[in-house]
């Protein structure tokens, strides 16, 4: 089975999504005129405009939803995993399609917004929605349901377990036999699950109202520490700080282990991170009670300079200051290009990071990271159930006996039990296929509608002439041409 998964994660993976993403991100870079860099001074006004109704959550809180699911174990051990086999020249290119992806961030949470509805007293949409509200193409719309739910709610939830376990083992070693049924699992990997579970599920029962109140009071803080821990380190070493630049860029064209593993990592372990051309941000998006659909699309493309530029460069900083990685090449199988660490020591894993920290603040570090990990790691399962649950909602609306939504939130809870006790490779090719599938459909699917429709630059325009103007800001589609954005329209009609 994993040989399988193995085969297929490389199918999916392979130089067409990656040349994809970078793609997609320099084409609505160039269309917007870099809107995520000319527009960044308004991203931060939004972010802090309280707006919110009783069908729909703040921008603020629409932004903490996707960064919950943006900044997870991506962040950390993803990281770790871009280092140990594309080199330190891996975080360049994490930086590129950070930068790129921000403007497909904006382009696809700008049509989420757009074309959302109204359902069942809360506002929903995504890519699902706008597939078919758009193009008419109910089909693609389902697929993308279907990879949504198979993706968060199977394959993705294990992973991000999967790295607080291992975490935890980093502290306290492989810990003790249970029993002769629990086999190999440890105390500790038991007691990490038990309190994600516990909490897991006092959350997702309270719907998106809950999920977003959590994610508002718990991400600012848990992202803030991080980067306060992470600059301690860089402080403490600072003299070594420009040489550390110096070998990310230079190592990013002249890789140690190879440009197309250090592009291939970087651009997968980036894109798995920030989740820019997923979709996935594009239910969060929707949710949100905005003036213009285009506001939306600016605060979620700030999202992905919080988790990449910021929370990720975090992480690569302290490892690569302080020396604790290791490169393993291709070939031969297992062999080091650069080992500054024990061979045993999990790529794929937080260990990296833990051991950069343990390096400056000795017992601390590995704890204040398996720490830091069950807080991204539980924020980022809870983003994974709400993508899940709206897909659900879309296909119940075809499919009347549909799997009911306490089934998914079941499931959920038993990847995560499995992806605790498995191993770090296996669990993380799943998630890489669930994000990979996700993707194509995806960024292929919002190039479609540039050049069918371009509603997306139509919204820009829109709003930039406003600001131009000095406001207020108002939204009518019909004006602009747009069709079927029906929640609009509606509310363009009420206020004349």
């Amino acid at each position: 089975m994993e040989g399988f998964i193995d085969g297929l994660n490389g199918i999916i993976w392979s130089k067409g999504l990656i040349y994809l993403c970078l793609g997609a991100g320099l084409f609505y870079s160039i269309q917007t005129r870099f809107a995520q860099v000319r527009h960044v001074r308004e991203m931060l006004r939004l972010l802090f405009k309280r707006k919110n109704a009783d069908a729909g959550i703040s921008s603020f809180q629409a932004l903490a939803v996707s960064l919950s699911g943006r900044v997870g174990v991506g962040n950390i051990a993803g990281v770790a995993a871009a280092i140990g086999f594309g080199g330190p020249g891996a975080v360049f290119w994490m930086w590129v399609v950070a930068f790129l992806g921000a403007s497909t961030a904006y382009a696809e949470s700008t049509l989420g917004q757009l074309y959302k509805v109204e359902e069942d007293g809360q506002y929903r949409g995504g890519s699902a929605y706008f597939f078919e509200r758009c193009l008419g193409w109910r089909w693609l719309g389902i697929a993308f349901a279907i990879s949504a739910v198979v993706a968060c709610g199977i394959f993705l939830p294990g992973v991000q377990a999967n790295a607080v376990g291992n975490a935890v083992t980093q502290i306290f070693g492989d810990g003790t036999m249970v029993d002769t049924v629990l086999g190999r699992v440890g105390t500790h990997k038991l007691l990490g699950l038990g309190a994600i579970l516990a909490l897991l599920g006092v959350i997702i029962f309270g719907g998106i109202k809950r999920i977003a109140q959590f994610a508002e009071f718990v991400v600012p803080f848990m992202a803030l520490g991080y980067i306060i821990l992470a600059l301690i380190v860089v402080v403490i070493n600072i003299d070594k700080l420009p040489g550390v630049f110096s070998l990310i860029f230079s190592d990013a064209f002249n890789a140690q282990a190879g440009f197309g593993a250090a592009i291939g990592w970087g651009v997968k372990r980036g894109v798995y991170s920030n989740e820019a051309g997923q979709g996935t941000g594009t239910h969060a998006a929707a949710a949100a009670e905005t003036e213009h659909p285009a506001q939306q699309g600016l605060v979620q493309a700030f999202s992905i300079y919080v988790d990449t530029l910021l929370v990720c460069t975090a992480t690569a900083l302290m490892i690569l200051i302080t020396n604790q990685y290791n490169v393993q090449g291709t070939l031969p199988a297992g062999q080091f290009i650069v080992q500054n660490l024990p061979a045993a020591t999990e790529i794929g894993s937080a260990a990296f990071t833990q051991m950069a920290l343990q390096s400056t603040f000795g017992g601390f570090g590995p704890v204040f990271v398996g720490v830091a990990l069950f807080f991204f790691a539980f924020t980022t399962i809870i983003a994974y159930y709400y993508i899940a649950e709206t897909n659900i909602a879309y296909l119940n609306r075809f499919f009347k006996r549909g799997l009911p939504l306490v089934v998914v939130k079941l499931v959920i809870m038993a990847m995560v039990a499995y992806g605790t006790i498995n191993s770090a490779g296996y669990i993380w090719n799943l998630g890489d296929i669930g994000v990979g599938i996700m993707a194509w459909i995806n960024i292929i699917g919002i190039l479609i509608i540039f050049f069918m429709a371009k509603p997306t630059m139509l919204c820009l325009r829109d709003y930039e002439a406003q600001l131009k103007a000095g406001g207020p800001i108002t939204f009518d589609p019909i004006k602009l041409g747009i069709k079927n954005a029906s929640f609009w329209e509606k509310r363009a009609a009420a206020k004349k």
